[in-house]
């Protein structure tokens, strides 16, 4: 993660400012909510997890 050492509050600042732009102030929270889940699904995955076999293993206890 060296690229991310020459960050700073002014660029982070900046590129916030562009998300707002982009996506705009009403879709923040669905764009917010979509990464997340994408982030939990690669967690999962890199796990071993999968998201069908759990719900039907507890499904069956």
């Amino acid at each position: 993660m060296n690229f991310l050492r020459g960050i700073g509050p002014l660029e982070i600042f900046l590129i916030f400012v562009i998300i707002m732009v982009v996506f705009g102030v009403g879709k923040l929270p669905e764009v917010g909510e979509g990464l997340g889940r994408g982030i939990r699904l690669f967690k999962n995955s890199l796990a071993g997890k999968d998201e069908k076999v759990e719900k039907t293993t507890k499904k069956k206890k």
